[in-house]
């Protein structure tokens, strides 16, 4: 194997972990700005409502499947 497929390997296993630990950070980062953006174009209290009913029908949905969407990931 080639010095520079295993360079890219190395870098690619390196950004996916980093990745990994930003990721809750990102989910966070983009509700707010859904939460932001629905409250500008329903209003303050009709968006809250939205989402918090957009994030209760997820719930429901997920626990009458019996898992995540997206489920944990799994450490050794």
């Amino acid at each position: 194997m080639p010095l520079s497929d295993r360079l890219v390997r190395w870098g690619g296993a390196r950004l996916s972990r980093r990745m990994t630990r930003a990721m809750p950070v990102l989910g966070l980062v983009v509700a707010a700005a859904t939460l932001g953006a629905t409250m500008r174009r329903k209003g303050f209290f009709r968006g809250a409502l939205d989402m918090a009913f957009v994030g209760a029908a997820k719930n429901v949905v997920e626990l009458a499947r019996g898992r995540d969407f997206v489920p944990d990931v799994r450490r050794t």
